[in-house]
């Protein structure tokens, strides 16, 4: 099965987080070529375990995936990303 997920990139000190909201999964690279090939691995990691556990189904539909009927393949969430400019209380 091959996927195309959402994933940012976070850049925090000396590494570079990926995460996708789509699975609620994230690792962390040197760079941020290592960044995506750990990403890859998570997420080779995590599909294997839905497999071997029989929970592809249970988990997918709760992280708000949905199945093709016709083709039997699952698809992520719409995710969008967009800048808030919010308001917060700073203690002086």
């Amino acid at each position: 099965m091959s996927i195309e997920l959402p994933v940012a990139f976070i850049e925090e000190d000396d590494a570079v987080v990926a995460y996708t909201p789509a699975l609620d999964l994230s690792t962390c690279g040197k760079d941020h070529e290592d960044a995506k090939r750990m990403f890859a691995e998570a997420v080779q990691i995590f599909f294997k375990d839905l497999a071997d556990n029989d929970t592809l189904e249970e988990v997918l539909g709760g992280l708000g995936w949905k199945r093709s009927a016709q083709h039997a393949a699952w698809y992520p969430p719409k995710i969008s990303h967009e800048s808030l400019g919010i308001r917060v209380p700073v203690a002086a």
